[in-house]
């Protein structure tokens, strides 16, 4: 049997998104940026697209800006910000559990001369509000929070970060890559300047993704070359991405009460089993402020590598923490952040849920992972000693 429980990887595309795009590939083909009936045909369905992204966050067309996906938009954020305003203040804020999209892009600034508080969250993942209230300045001109942590789940209080953010004149952008079609967004409402989203998050197509940029927020370019998107991003329109992207993403926001509800039942059945049947093991984040595909759990005196291989060979896809990170042998900053010790760290695993999950592939996948974890602690010099305590 095989089992796909790496949604926050990536998801698959949508049947019905898969037949918006086709017709972009071969028959209406052209550029969007031609004038001719071609590229305006094109150009008409990036339009409606653009349309479909803006009403899923309660924004206008003309805030939406196409990308390559939710690194690019991230980048673009917070770089673009940075640049545009940095004759009113070089700091900036986030938090120690963003994506690396965010990490690097601050990390980057920091060595051009800006400064970046870095926030501490709690244990459940969520950012402490009075750390983000004491770390202003009267030169913070940015604060970049993520909207849902892609690792543990972690839904952070963005609507009180927006109202901090709004108090002191300063701008509030948001990663929601992981929180588009599984958290209701007004950016308005939530006080969001900027918003960075992937359409291969929600059942689009790889490729694309989009930054939400409010209305009197000029960040400066991230790529030149040409006066595409109105003039903010250079290169040609990736139409059949788009298309995917705002049918995606409209069909998400759509379902999105369906699809929550049968994914939440499987997650929390799936923890509450393993907390049943497998013991030693500790659950990553609280189940209060959740996304609700996700499971992080750590399983202790044993390696997540070497569960996920056993996993792997049962058909099982799971992982180890963020599919951008998959290569590092280093513990997770994100879990490290919560306060979780390094050795629980390493034996951590993320599954996370889809909308075409079923309880008899949770039902597979646990009775797989007992046995690998009754396996894999049988040969542990580090859980023998625990017994024998």
């Amino acid at each position: 049997m095989k089992v796909y429980l790496d949604h926050a990887a990536t998801t698959y595309v949508d049947e019905d998104v898969l037949q918006a795009m086709m017709p972009y590939f071969v028959d209406t083909f052209g550029n969007a940026s031609s004038q001719h009936q071609y590229g305006q045909a094109s150009l008409n369905a990036v339009d409606r697209a653009r349309e479909q992204v803006a009403a899923a966050i309660c924004a206008r067309p003309s805030e939406i800006y196409f990308t390559s996906g939710g690194t690019e938009a991230d980048n673009w954020a917070i770089k673009g910000i940075a640049h545009a305003y940095q004759h009113k203040g070089k700091h900036l804020i986030t938090t120690v559990v963003e994506h690396h999209a965010v990490l690097h892009p601050m990390e980057q600034l920091e060595k051009e001369g800006f400064e970046v508080t870095y926030l501490p969250v709690h244990a459940d993942g969520r950012v402490d509000l009075e750390a983000l209230k004491k770390a202003i300045r009267p030169d913070t001109i940015l604060i970049s929070v993520m909207f849902a942590n892609n690792e543990i789940g972690t839904i952070q209080p963005i609507a009180e970060i927006g109202k901090i953010a709004k108090e002191h004149k300063i701008f509030f952008h948001t990663d929601a890559v992981q929180a588009m079609g599984a958290c209701p967004i007004d950016v308005k409402e939530l006080g969001i300047d900027l918003l960075s989203m992937s359409a291969h998050k929600f059942y689009g197509p790889k490729g694309v993704g989009a930054l939400y940029i409010r209305t009197g927020v000029k960040p400066q370019k991230l790529i030149t070359g040409g006066a595409q998107e109105r003039t903010m991003r250079g290169g040609t329109l990736n139409t059949p991405g788009i298309v995917g992207m705002g049918e995606a993403l409209s069909k998400a926001v759509r379902d999105m009460e369906k699809n929550n509800e049968h994914i939440r039942a499987l997650r929390d059945y799936f923890v509450a089993e393993v907390l049943k049947c497998i013991p030693d093991v500790v659950v990553n984040g609280g189940m209060e402020h959740r996304l609700p595909n996700n499971a992080n759990i750590s399983f202790k005196f044993i390696e997540g590598e070497s569960i996920l291989l056993s996993l792997d060979m049962d058909g099982i896809a799971a992982s180890s923490g963020s599919a951008c990170s998959s290569g590092s042998l280093d513990p997770s900053h994100v879990l490290l952040a919560t306060g979780l010790p390094v050795e629980y760290a390493h034996g951590s695993i993320r599954f996370t849920f889809g909308k075409s999950t079923t309880k008899e592939a949770v039902d597979y996948t646990l009775e797989c992972l007992k046995n690998t974890i009754e396996k894999l602690r049988a040969w542990s010099p580090l859980y023998a000693d625990h017994i024998r305590r």
